[in-house]
């Protein structure tokens, strides 16, 4: 960012950073704060254990400086402090509860550790920060080398380094740390771990800029739910897959892992516990620092779940409203229905439009049946001598249905449609009245058959005696499957 004369105008109107840097009340605000916020790690406190904290604090100042010091109680401070003219502290009600709850905001954080910065350091280290930088600098150059020799060719002086120092302790010579090197690393872990806190506060406050966006969105919102919804879940998806939300992703992941955990508990403890990382007397807390950024994350992602639920509240209120509305409809329908019940009026009372739709229910399809199987007695034959005429036996007349099924299916393959006495046309009947009567059959079985009562179609077949027979029936017409 450029730091011309316009900027820096407006940072120091409007950034609560900067506020709070101009405040005459600064060094109360950043003093209470670090010491209730940021050094216990707290992300949120009520407000009455908050009150009586900074009861407690003016009482010490005004019994230093005066009872004229800061005359106001503790509350007023509070709200003054969490107002939008000063932005210093975030005010809330978690959810179920009808306390007030306070947290610090991002700028408020980040001015306090630029006030951290100012006080004298006993101890300033570089050589960590120049190796880490030339290590920053070797993986990127490394992770974006796309020739495999040469990603090959740093791999194997990587190897031979790791050789050489192997055969270096195999004889003896086993280099290690000077006091200064250990503090020097130790004073830039600590920087690192406390930037690291500072950073997850400010990706919750992303987030729950976004999940306020959202609500006034939902609150104003006239339009459809699908609409709403792309809108809202495109700008939820571009902050998950900026760079801050894969880097978010990716860390968090990394110290999910249960082995990362356990590492990082042994290498805590084993640094904590060497001469001069002790001399320089650390805070008890960096033993569970580790778990403290667990905290952290699993404040911001508990952020991103209350974005994830008032989506679903939406969502259901949308539904209760819509079935709101529809009861309400039926309601006055039934209403009017009632109203005019004796007494109907004349005309177009109530016209309905002449459409239905066209249902297909997998479950009316009737299921599997396995064929029954003829259970056959092997009983001994017995020959009869009455004087029976056998050639009715060959007289039987058998339809084949198969077959005329397959003319109907023929002739629907280049007509959308056609009538039974079309059909009969193409494919005279050969068997008479059973084999008509077999169409008549297959017609009413089919769903989309439809049947012309108003108009009559004679049909005409002759016997094998050579009599012409005629049948008038109403036209059927087959028509094919959509």
């Amino acid at each position: 960012m450029k730091l011309d004369y316009s900027t820096l105008d407006l940072l120091r109107k409007s950034h609560p950073a900067w506020r709070l840097l101009n405040s005459p009340h600064a060094p109360l605000v950043a003093s209470f704060l670090q010491r209730v916020f940021i050094t216990p790690n707290l992300r949120e406190m009520t407000q009455i254990d908050l009150a009586e904290a900074l009861e407690d604090e003016l009482y010490a100042l005004r019994e230093q400086y005066g009872p004229e010091t800061f005359p106001k109680p503790a509350t007023a401070y509070l709200n003054d402090w969490a107002g939008n003219d000063k932005g210093w502290l975030r005010k809330f009600y978690p959810a179920g509860s009808d306390d007030p709850s306070f947290d610090l905001t991002p700028a408020t954080e980040k001015a306090i550790s630029w006030l951290e910065s100012l006080t004298a350091r006993s101890f300033v280290g570089t050589e960590s920060r120049l190796l880490t930088l030339f290590e920053l600098l070797r993986q990127m150059s490394a992770g974006s080398e796309t020739d495999p020799q040469m990603r090959i060719a740093e791999l194997n002086k990587r190897r031979n380094a790791i050789d050489a120092e192997i055969d270096r302790i195999r004889s003896g010579d086993i280099p290690l740390m000077d006091d200064t090197a250990l503090k020097d690393r130790f004073q830039q872990f600590l920087q690192l771990a406390r930037e690291l806190l500072t950073d997850f506060r400010e990706v919750e406050e992303n987030f729950r800029t976004l999940d306020r966006r959202v609500r006034e969105r939902i609150a104003l919102w006239d339009g459809s739910k699908g609409a709403l919804l792309e809108e809202i879940m495109g700008e939820r998806d571009s902050i998950a897959d900026s760079d801050q939300g894969k880097s978010f992703r990716a860390f968090w992941d990394f110290l999910m892992s249960q082995s990362r955990q356990e590492e990082l508990s042994q290498l805590l403890e084993q640094v904590l516990a060497l001469p001069p990382v002790v001399a320089m007397q650390p805070e008890a807390r960096l033993h569970r620092v580790h778990y403290d950024w667990l905290e952290a994350g699993e404040s911001t992602q508990r952020t991103v779940a209350r974005l994830s639920q008032q989506l679903r509240r939406f969502l259901d209120d949308q539904a209760w409203l819509e079935n709101r509305r529809i009861m309400d409809i039926l309601h006055t329908i039934e209403g009017r229905a009632l109203a005019v019940r004796e007494s109907l009026p004349s005309g177009n009372f109530m016209p309905l439009d002449d459409t239905a739709a066209r249902i297909e229910l997998p479950m009316e399809r009737p299921l599997y049946k396995p064929p029954l199987k003829a259970l056959i007695d092997n009983v001994e034959l017995q020959e009869g001598d009455a004087d029976i005429d056998a050639a009715a036996l060959y007289a039987q007349v058998v339809v084949d249905r198969s077959e005329l099924s397959h003319h109907i299916r023929q002739s629907l393959q280049t007509r959308a449609q056609i009538s039974l006495s079309e059909l009969l046309t193409a494919h005279p009947l050969r068997q008479g009245l059973a084999e008509l009567v077999t169409y008549l059959q297959l017609a009413s079985e089919q769903t989309d058959t439809v049947i012309d009562e108003e108009t009559i179609d004679s049909i005409e077949w002759q016997t094998a005696d050579g009599i012409v027979r005629r049948a008038r029936l109403p036209r059927v017409i087959f028509v094919r499957n959509r």
